[in-house]
């Protein structure tokens, strides 16, 4: 484990592969941690530097601030400037995707390629993420966690003992920090800003998706000329938990293109 200090705590972090490796950012999606990765790491090239960490709020990482987008890309940025020792290439999935965005936006000397998984330029409704921090702050995680599970995952998923780790998962992370991330997904929208960028970019969308469905990632994927989409069938919102050989067979060649 790893500590990178930041103003308001310590931001988990860990990192595996060679030190001189390509290094690939792993940004976490509302409401996971950086294990949501542990499935597909052991699939990717074994010559990267694969650099996971947890949000602030989220697994092992303090809790303060995170109302704002801004907040998690500097933070982001910090583990950019510490870890990755020259441009990397950025993956993140659903609000870890926003964060790529807006990473590769204000720091583009940071970033030389971008993988955005189960995301888009903006994701959801300020009513929507208004409805749900009510709920959280009535019942507490646990109100909610039935419905995430159904958006995070496909019927035939959701079956399987597995799913009950991930609700775990879910309902142990912070209130506190999950709303804040809420209440930041609210005011994001990048859908302006995101047509702006000019990198490589690999695009991820899961068939069974209910919390960023096929066609919102594609319209994002649209904006980025060049982009490259690819939607994994009988996948959810997580494809690299549910269906981790086929998310994996689209990444790897992309990161070793890069490489």
């Amino acid at each position: 484990m790893i500590a990178l200090p930041r103003p308001f705590g310590p931001l988990h972090a860990r990192i595996d592969g060679p030190d001189d490796g390509l290094p690939v950012v792993f940004a976490n999606s509302l409401g996971t941690d950086l294990r949501l990765w542990d499935r597909v790491i052991p699939l990717l090239p074994p010559h990267l530097r694969l650099i996971r960490y947890d949000k602030r709020g989220h697994g092992l990482s303090a809790t303060g601030g995170g109302e704002r987008l801004e907040d998690h890309v500097e933070d982001a940025i910090a583990i950019l400037e510490t870890f990755a020792r020259g441009p990397a290439i950025f993956l993140g999935l659903s609000i870890g995707g926003l964060i790529a965005q807006a990473v590769a936006l204000r720091r583009p000397d940071l970033v030389r390629a971008l993988v955005l998984s189960n995301t888009a330029a903006r994701l959801g409704t300020p009513e929507g993420w208004s409805a749900r921090i009510a709920a959280i702050e009535a019942g507490g995680l646990g109100s909610v966690a039935d419905a995430v599970m159904e958006r995070w995952f496909a019927p035939a998923f959701r079956a399987t003992p597995d799913c009950a780790l991930w609700r775990a998962m879910l309902t142990r992370t912070s209130a506190d920090g999950y709303v804040a991330a809420c209440r930041a997904l609210a005011a994001a929208d990048l859908t302006a800003a995101s047509a702006a960028l000019r990198l490589p970019t690999l695009v991820i969308a899961g068939s069974e998706d209910g919390a960023s469905p096929p066609a919102v990632v594609r319209a994002t994927a649209d904006l980025i000329p060049g982009a490259v989409f690819h939607e994994i069938p009988g996948a959810g919102h997580l494809p690299c938990v549910e269906t981790p050989a086929a998310w994996a067979a689209l990444v790897a060649p992309f990161l070793t293109e890069r490489a």
